[in-house]
Parts: structure tokens; C-alpha cells; sequence
């Protein structure tokens, strides 16, 4: 087929096609009908000469020629976008500029809130859509649909660059009720307490994967599916938590806790900012990474 009777934009249905596998999801993600999307892979099929998708029970398989262009049509969707992204230069007072951000909720509360309040005073045009990390969110920052990754240092993606946004200690937390915390906390007291923790996603955090390399169990009686949950969850029980210092700060005045020293020497975490290789010079996207490192 020649290009210029291929509809580009078929290159994104092949995209989200291939990594979702089902047509439904696929149609979901881009924001169409179940029925275009059909008809997106039917044309797909037609210009290709290959099926791309084959039904296997009530899966979808990519055929191995799809699997091949998959990296090919991924990197070439990244220059496209580069090709159309407006080359002025950013102006933070007039710019009405959605910048795409992938944070937890623990980012999103100590960064980017102050970010936001910033905004009122001299960027009231520009938005923030944020979304929380999944394990699609490094395939979905090749693709170019964040221009932002903000994680700690040990989830970066290698393909891409990365700087240092801040560097955060943990502390332990707990009702300021609790008699555990009215003397200094040691590690046979700390281990035998009942903890709160955090699982994303079914993932191990930072702090997870930490004591465990450091060979430290503790006794979990909660795990919270997100950070911003687990200080509510100590407030009126004898309960303790290992988290962020930032968040823990912010928290413990709203929900009557304490902060007391961790007896863990858990090394600080490296929360990095991470972005497209092809936006490293973009104007708008320096400027916000400017932004949040001052802020930070």
C-alpha cells in the first residue's frame, strides 16, 4: 500500500491493539466504539496483508509479524508526535498546555499539590492530568502518552533519560496515643508491633523491598492499597507505620500521630523525574521539571 493512502492514525489503533490484545480494551483506551475499533484492525488487516490478532479461545494472540512491527510502529508514533509538537518557545503566564503525569497518590499530595498552588500565581492555564502507576506505565512513556514518570530510582525505565527530583527519608508513625513511641524505638520492638503497610497494585513498595533486602520482618496486620490511606489507618490503635517523612509530616497533625526515629537504617529514596528521550529539549516540559525541583 503507499503512504498516502495509509491512515496514520491506524498506527496508534495497531498500537494499543497489540499491548492490550482485546479489542474491547483497546476501544475503551482510545475513546471509540467497540465497532470502530473492529473496523480500525479490519483495515489494519487489509493494509498489512497479516491478521495482526488471531483468536485463541478468549484471548488474542499477536501474530509474529505483528510482534515484529510492534517495536518498529511504537518508536515511530514517539518521532511523530515529536514532528507535530509546536516548536515555540513556552510561555508559562498564556499556555494552556496539558502536561501528563504519572504519579502515586504520595507524589501527587507533596510535589505536585505545591506545583498546583504555583500555578494560580503564575501559570493558570497550564493543567495537570495524572494518573496512578501501573505496569503499563513504562510501555505507555515510550509511546509518548506521559510526558512525565515521577518514581523512585530502582522502577526507572534504562531506555530513557532520568534526574534526581528529590531524596526522601522514612520515619515511623503512629497514634500519639501510643505508649511504643514515648521511648526511643528499638528494632525488637519495632519488628514485634503491629504495622500498617502499603502494597500497589499488589506490588511491594520501596520500603517492602528495602527491609527485605536488609533481612527485617515485621508483623503486618493492615496493608493499605495506596500511601495516602495508611496514616488514617493508624489513628486510635497501637498500630506503627514505616513511611515518607514529606507525607508523614503533612499527615500527623491532621490525624493526631506521632514521628519517631526508624531503628531500620533504610537507605533514603531517590524519587526521580523520568521523560521521553525525544523531550529532553522540550521548552515546556524543562520548564515543569524547573518547577518541581525548586518546589522540592
Amino acid at each position: 500500500m503507499r503512504l498516502d493512502n495509509f491512515d496514520l492514525n491506524l498506527l496508534v489503533a495497531f498500537d494499543v491493539l497489540i499491548d492490550e490484545r482485546n479489542v474491547t480494551k483497546a476501544a475503551r483506551r482510545l475513546n471509540v466504539t467497540q465497532s470502530a475499533m473492529s473496523a480500525s484492525l479490519k483495515r489494519l488487516r487489509e493494509a498489512l496483508g497479516d491478521p495482526i490478532l488471531l483468536q485463541h479461545g478468549k484471548t488474542m494472540i499477536p501474530t509474529p509479524h505483528a510482534l515484529a512491527l510492534a517495536p518498529q510502529v511504537v518508536a515511530s508514533i514517539a518521532d511523530l508526535r515529536r514532528l507535530i509538537q509546536p516548536t515555540t518557545g513556552f510561555d508559562p503566564a498564556t499556555s494552556t498546555r496539558t502536561f501528563r503525569i504519572a504519579a502515586s497518590e504520595y507524589i501527587a499530595t507533596v510535589a505536585l499539590a505545591p506545583l498546583l498552588r504555583s500555578f494560580e500565581r503564575g501559570a493558570p492555564g497550564v493543567r495537570l492530568d495524572i494518573a496512578l502507576p501501573q505496569d503499563s506505565t513504562p510501555h505507555r512513556l515510550a509511546r509518548g502518552e506521559f510526558d512525565l514518570l515521577l518514581t523512585p530510582r530502582e522502577f526507572l525505565e534504562p531506555e530513557h533519560p532520568a534526574e534526581l527530583l528529590f531524596e526522601e527519608s522514612h520515619v515511623v508513625v503512629g497514634c500519639r496515643d501510643n505508649p511504643l513511641l514515648r521511648t526511643p524505638l528499638t528494632l525488637e520492638a519495632f519488628a514485634a508491633a503491629g504495622h500498617v503497610a502499603v502494597r500497589v497494585d499488589g506490588r511491594n513498595t520501596y520500603v517492602e523491598n528495602e527491609l527485605a533486602r536488609l533481612g527485617i520482618a515485621r508483623r503486618v496486620e493492615v496493608y493499605a492499597p495506596s500511601f495516602i490511606q495508611a496514616p488514617w489507618l493508624l489513628a486510635g490503635t497501637q498500630r506503627i507505620a514505616l513511611m515518607h517523612e514529606r507525607l508523614a509530616r503533612l499527615m500527623a497533625p491532621v490525624l493526631g500521630l506521632t514521628i519517631v526515629a526508624s531503628p531500620v537504617a533504610v537507605p533514603p529514596m531517590q524519587e526521580m523525574m523520568q521523560f521521553h528521550a525525544v523531550q529532553e529539549a522540550d521548552a515546556g516540559l524543562t520548564w515543569l521539571r524547573t518547577r518541581l525541583k525548586e518546589l522540592a
